[in-house]
């Protein structure tokens, strides 16, 4: 497969793309295929993105929510029409799968779609007043300029279910890609920008996080911001936003367990677990990375995740049968090798994997691991899944729950109370019951708690718009 030229990607500010290249983006599957070209903004940059943005919030406030949402429906479906080539892009420049991208695309399109119907529904509501002649109701306002700063594991479908609520609210926004997929939320953008959305609603600057980001977080004209990365930069920009009364939400790391109990099956057990550990190369914040097993199924079900985990091997992500694709660059793929050694030293048996080819990392699974050891602590966000034995449903909640993080948590089992009591002791925002740590739909609320999360607003679903809006309060007397 021959590749073709590299993406010429620029910031968007006022409608006008700009931004010469200081830059590249390389293909993790093909170290020599260089696939973007990209700018490193600064704070002129940010400085101009915040400009433009503040100047465009009247008109776009005043445009009715419905209008609003008919562009975000029409940029779905100029996406859908590109969705062959905007998946091909994703798949170069983050690795993944081209089935996972063109879902991923997918998913943004149903995004869009599902947010620009939410612009018939923005509503508050009317409330019995005190005093006779009078009118009590709420309305919800946007915010003004809110600022996006979105993760490289996700390219398109997280920057869209940030953007298409903060749009359809009535906000503008100046949003910084992760600097290792500039070329994904390029394809939104144009998508947007054809579809009419007016110059300045959206703007984009890509750069580092602790120079674009930073003047994100820190100026004045930003009323909110959402982030979606790592726990350390996450509670950096809460400290900082919320310094300044600056709403923020925070999606941050996971460190995700899979309960399996005696009655499970151990070999559907073993392909639930390999689809939320190894599945995205084990990139996501939902992912498996612990399983808790008891020892009535224990080996059994070890067993069955090694001839999973075998059955994953790494490939390029555009080559047809390629079920994983490579780690998304050099850092991360050390960040994993290293844990692999550390869980070695601690005393855990590895069982497969581990091994690498360039970035194709093999997936790795880990027995004998006990609960104080790092890979059973810390979040990899590679494929690597370490399983612990228990006793009992009791002894697996608590291991389950014995964590700094709680984003997303599963059960396999057949015994529908066990489940139940699951869902109901787990300290995560998300369970799941026999079915993968990972994937979510678009309709449902999407959070964690503990480290995870920030807790006090959710993303995805009619809540989403929570975040982006504010209540207001009027009595009219008549």
């Amino acid at each position: 497969m021959s590749a073709s030229a590299p993406v010429r990607v620029q910031h968007l500010i006022g409608g006008e793309w700009t931004g010469s290249p200081a830059g590249e983006r390389r293909n993790p599957a093909r170290g020599d295929e260089i696939v973007a070209e990209i700018p490193s903004g600064g704070p002129s940059d940010v400085d101009a993105a915040l400009q433009a943005a503040q100047e465009a919030f009247p008109g776009w406030r005043r445009t009715p929510a419905p209008a609003r949402g008919a562009i975000l429906m029409r940029a779905a479906e100029l996406l859908a029409a590109r969705r062959d080539e905007a998946a091909r892009d994703l798949c170069a420049e983050e690795g993944k799968t081209l089935t996972e991208a063109t879902g991923e695309v997918q998913r943004a399109i149903d995004i869009l779609r599902f947010f620009a119907g939410e612009g018939w529904r923005i509503a508050g509501e009317s409330l019995p007043a005190s005093l006779p002649s009078t009118h009590l109701y709420t309305v919800k306002e946007p915010l003004g300029v809110v600022a996006l700063i979105t993760p490289w594991n996700f390219p398109i479908a997280i920057p869209t279910w940030k953007l298409a609520p903060a749009l359809v609210s009535g906000n503008t926004v100046v949003m910084k890609p992760a600097t290792l997929v500039p070329v994904s939320v390029q394809n939104l953008a144009l998508a947007l920008l054809e579809a009419g959305l007016p110059p300045g609603v959206l703007n984009i600057v890509h750069g580092r996080g602790s120079v674009v980001g930073d003047a994100l977080v820190n100026d004045p004209r930003v009323a909110a911001i959402s982030f979606t990365g790592s726990v350390q930069t996450g509670l950096g920009i809460h400290a900082a936003g919320s310094a300044r009364l600056a709403r923020v939400q925070l999606e941050m790391g996971g460190k995700n367990a899979l309960v399996v109990l005696d009655d499970a099956d151990p070999e559907f057990a073993a392909s639930v677990a390999a689809q939320g550990g190894f599945g995205l190369t084990g990139q996501a914040c939902t992912a498996t990375s612990r399983v808790i097993a008891t020892r009535g199924v224990h080996d059994r079900f070890v067993e069955a995740l090694a001839r999973e985990a075998e059955a994953w091997r790494p490939g390029d992500g555009q080559a047809a049968g390629t079920r994983m694709g490579p780690v998304v660059d050099r850092s991360q793929l050390e960040t994993d090798l290293s844990y692999i050694d550390v869980g070695k030293q601690e005393g855990a048996e590895l069982v497969t994997g581990g091994d690498c080819d360039d970035l194709f990392l093999c997936p790795a699974v880990f027995t004998g691991v006990k609960p104080a050891m790092r890979i059973a602590r810390e979040e990899i966000f590679g494929p690597v899944i370490g399983v612990l034995a228990v006793d009992s449903l009791d002894e697996a909640i608590v291991l389950a729950n014995d964590s700094e993080f709680g984003l997303s948590g599963g059960i396999v089992t057949n015994d529908m109370r066990a489940a139940m009591r699951y869902a109901d002791e787990a300290e995560v925002g998300v369970v799941k019951i026999n079915r993968a740590t990972t994937g979510v739909d678009l309709n449902a609320p999407f959070g964690g708690v503990k480290s995870s999360s920030s807790g006090t607003y959710r993303e995805q679903g009619n809540v989403a718009v929570d975040f982006y809006t504010r209540l207001k309060t009027v009595y009219l007397g008549t």
